[in-house]
């Protein structure tokens, strides 16, 4: 069974940070392309960034450039997320997901 749970969401100010992380059991982890989407208050769902089968980040989405990175490690079977210069646009639910699984969503929160 394919389980993704997701945490390190919480209430910061703009221009803070935030680490996500998804532990990922039931699935070859280590061999998987993997995406962390978000969805903000009254919006669809949003995909963040990807991270291929090999590690390797292959698309931001143009909001986050610059200042999300997405990475991984394959010993703990986890993934995450790097937040860096918050800003209040980035408040959503982000969720991990292997593209047909996806966890719980953590809450992130962005403002003064």
């Amino acid at each position: 069974e394919v389980q993704l749970v997701e945490s390190g969401g919480g209430l910061v100010q703009p221009g803070g940070s935030l680490r996500l992380s998804c532990a990922a059991s039931g699935f070859a982890f280590s061999s998987s392309a993997m995406s962390w989407v978000r969805q903000a208050p009254g919006k669809g769902l949003e995909t963040v960034s990807i991270i291929s089968s090999r590690g390797v980040p292959t698309y931001y989405a143009e909001s986050v450039k610059g200042r999300f990175t997405i990475y991984r490690d394959i010993a703990k079977n986890t993934l995450y997320l790097q937040l860096n210069s918050l800003k209040t646009e980035d408040t959503a639910m982000y969720y991990c997901t292997t593209g047909a699984d996806r966890g719980q969503g953590t809450q992130v929160t962005v403002s003064s």
